[in-house]
């Protein structure tokens, strides 16, 4: 998995006053657990553009006031309305244990429902995982190439990534699901036999 760098400033004090005054110069309030100690700290805002407003998922070298940390962003607050960021939370990590986070989803090939009129529906654009840091891949691809119409694929029906995935085994992947048009050419199929069918024979010609 890539990593990107952001750098951080310890906070010399906390709270709510703090945590105010923080977000009205462009800071976001952190905060950094999982190894000796919490480290509070704050990083501009604009900084989290790269990590928070991205499919993508990354490991995070934070540097905060000089020392390097290794980490992954595990929790995001939003503002109910404006959606700016209020505050985040960092789990730093360690290459010998493994750690949970949300891998993008990658869909490969072409989906055969699709190609016959369905519509390709996304139910997990991430799913979960538990793995060591080192063995976070950069997505999970799933393939689509047999997947009809009506049909879906779950977490079950992924193998082969080598990861031990946390999400519930019968939660839907991606699905197809039929589309109005490819009802109605279903329909006109299943008409067109009967019609032909209920049509009067051709009368025999008159001899001369």
């Amino acid at each position: 998995m890539k990593s990107v760098a952001l750098f951080g400033y310890k906070r010399p004090e906390t709270g709510k006053v703090s945590s105010k005054s923080l977000r009205n110069e462009g800071k976001v309030p952190c905060v950094l657990y999982g190894g000796t100690e919490h480290v509070h700290f704050s990083v501009y805002s604009p900084d989290f553009k790269i990590l928070v407003y991205t499919p993508n998922t990354y490991k995070v070298q934070l540097d905060i006031d000089g020392k390097i940390y290794n980490a992954i962003l595990q929790d995001v607050q939003f503002h109910p309305v404006n959606d700016t960021i209020l505050h985040a939370d960092f789990l730093e990590v360690d290459d010998s244990k493994p750690v949970e986070i949300g891998i993008p989803v990658k869909l490969i090939g072409n989906s055969i429902g699709v190609r016959q009129g369905g519509k390709l529906v996304v139910k997990s654009k991430k799913l979960r995982v538990r793995a060591l840091p080192s063995e976070l891949p950069d997505f999970i691809e799933v393939n689509i190439d047999n997947l009809e119409i009506g049909k879906s694929i779950k977490v079950a029906d992924i193998t082969g990534s080598g990861l031990n995935l946390l999400d519930s085994p019968n939660n839907p992947v991606v699905s197809v699901i039929t589309t109005r048009a490819a009802q109605e050419a279903a329909k006109d199929e299943v008409k067109a036999p009967a019609a032909a069918a209920a049509a009067p024979a051709a009368a025999p010609a008159k001899k001369k």
